[in-house]
């Protein structure tokens, strides 16, 4: 059981604590946004021996990442072992008084304060402010730096004889000013960053990932998570899937060492474990991207149906390091697509994930898993569930399957270009209705049904803008004729698809594949129904059925 007790420091105290490293402000803090005005304020109820509230400090032998530097002055780490006090609340108080006592100068992208310019003004009444700011209406014999009031004040006063007594006074106010402290201790780091959380309700909840990075930090071995985080988006730009959050690379780190990743089976992983263990799990995390790209095809994250499914896919990598093969492969796909028909990872993730790490053990011991829920890859399935909704899983488990066969312009054949930024709204640049919405609304069809994962293919912004636009599919589909491999072409967005099954189809025409699908005569519900049979016959091909599923 942690305990809080009420305790007081000084003037000296508290900056030697600062300036030791006995004392330090966590990296989670925000950064030190006070205006010179503010921390005038401050000192002004200094020096009036006004109350300015409790600093409340959590003391550990835990080394935290926190903030190394201020106003040019770089703060030391104290002896390993040494007990540390990180300040909870007051940092922008307990900052205030440290650059204004050291009289320090902030500069950077937002602000250019000098510390060193704030003054006690000695002809000031009680109710009016001492310490300002302003001074271009004082006269300059009745003014005193405020730094010059913690040192020695005997030149103070030789210099200002007719306010010695006032600058002797002022000063041990200063000095003696019994600071206010709230010290917490023999309490882990989850308890401490919820005082935290609770203390500064009017700012966003501690992530696990800023818990983490805080935790974590670790000067001897020079690991910062922050920065091998912002390292892996970096090298993962190279492969579009930088937009993978933080959140899954800790998930995969916690699934890699302990088997679970909930949160609180994250924040009591051992520092040292991850430490050691990060390049090889990062490598495992890369592995499953690389996977994503070359086995599934999937080109860029946004696309994925479940961020999440890197999870079990990097402790597969992490634990068995070779590309799965055979069997292996075919579980893994099944695995894949079992997630994404069931729509697996919506609810009770972390719960979910510590199941599937059971079953990639058995992947890796070359047995099936066991599946509890049933999928459904059914034709009338596809079309309850193929409203099109770029953020549900299922939608974007379907557009995995287009971008599978490299769609193609069907201006030229031109591979189209996937990109992240186009990908996060139903009205991107990517996405073309195959059949116009704007065409099928004139023609009294309901926006549910033309609004389908049935009539969407991947194209590019100028064919879907310039070329298509509202054209019937019989009229901008004529116009593209003049490209003679049209046909396959089609084929890339899964349309115009002979019937492999009946043997005449392989001698049909592509006019006569144009009619079967009903194109020519715009016939959107014999489209509609094929299209889905195709989705049908591509999700076939890539589960492994049993008498529980539906197809």
């Amino acid at each position: 059981m942690f305990n809080a007790k009420p305790e007081s420091s000084n003037y000296n105290e508290l900056i030697n604590n600062i300036e030791s490293g006995r004392v330090k402000i966590p990296q989670f803090q925000r950064k030190f946004v006070w205006s010179l005005d503010m921390t005038v304020k401050l000192l002004d109820s200094i020096i009036k021996g006004y109350p300015i509230g409790s600093f409340i400090l959590w003391k550990t032998r835990e080394r935290l990442r926190s903030i190394r530097n201020v106003g040019g002055i770089s703060l030391p780490e104290p002896p390993d072992g040494d007990m540390i006090q990180y300040v909870l609340d007051g940092q922008q108080r307990m900052t205030s008084l440290y650059v204004a006592m050291r009289g320090l100068k902030i500069n950077d992208d937002d602000r250019n304060d000098d510390f060193s310019e704030i003054y006690v003004d000695l002809e000031a009444k009680e109710d009016e402010p001492i310490v300002i700011g302003n001074v271009e209406e004082k006269p300059a014999d009745t003014l005193v730096r405020f730094t010059d009031l913690l040192g020695s004040t005997v030149k103070v006063a030789i210099a200002h004889p007719n306010y010695s007594e006032k600058i002797e006074a002022y000063s041990q106010a200063v000095k003696g000013y019994q600071f206010s402290i709230i010290s917490v201790s023999d309490a882990p780091i989850e308890i401490a960053t919820e005082i935290f959380t609770r203390l500064n309700e009017g700012g966003k909840r501690l992530s696990v990932f800023e818990i983490m990075v805080a935790k974590t930090y670790d000067l001897p071995s020079n690991f910062d998570l922050s920065e091998k985080y912002e390292k892996l988006v970096d090298e993962l730009k190279k492969s579009d899937f930088e937009t993978i959050s933080s959140a899954v690379v800790l998930q995969a780190v916690s699934a890699c060492l302990v088997g679970e990743c909930a949160k609180k089976h994250i924040l009591k992983l051992d520092k040292f474990s991850i430490i050691k263990e990060w390049d090889n799990i990062i490598n495992a995390f890369k592995e499953s991207v690389d996977y994503m790209h070359s086995f599934f095809r999937i080109p860029v994250s946004q696309l994925m149906p479940y961020d999440s499914l890197l999870v079990p896919f990097t402790y597969y990598f992490y634990k068995h390091k070779e590309k799965p093969i055979a069997e292996q492969q075919m579980f893994m796909q099944d695995f894949f697509w079992r997630c994404v028909l069931t729509s697996r990872y919506s609810a009770a993730t972390e719960t979910k994930l510590a199941q599937d790490i059971k079953r990639i053990d058995a992947v890796i011991s070359g047995n099936k898993p066991d599946y509890d829920e049933p999928i459904d890859i059914s034709e009338d399935f596809l079309k309850s569930h193929g409203g099109f909704s770029t953020g549900a899983a299922f939608i974007k488990g379907m557009l995995c399957l287009l971008a599978y066969h490299h769609p193609q312009s069907f201006l030229d054949n031109s591979l189209v270009t996937i990109d992240n930024s186009w990908l996060k709204q139903a009205n991107s640049k990517n996405y073309h209705h195959f059949f116009p919405k704007a065409y099928m609304k004139k023609r009294g069809f309901e926006d549910s049904i033309v609004n389908h994962i049935a009539n969407i293919t991947i194209v590019d912004d100028f064919l879907n803008k310039r070329k298509i636009q509202d054209k019937a599919p019989s009229k901008y589909i004529k116009e593209f004729k003049k490209n003679k491999k049209l046909e396959s072409a089609l084929q890339t967005h899964l349309i115009c698809i002979p019937n492999q099954e009946n043997a005449d189809d392989s001698k049909t025409t592509f006019q006569e594949l144009l009619a079967d699908w009903g194109v020519t005569k715009d016939d959107y519900e014999v489209f509609f129904k094929k299209r889905l049979e195709q989705f049908n016959k591509e999700l076939k091909e890539r589960v492994i059925l049993t008498n529980l599923d539906r197809s």
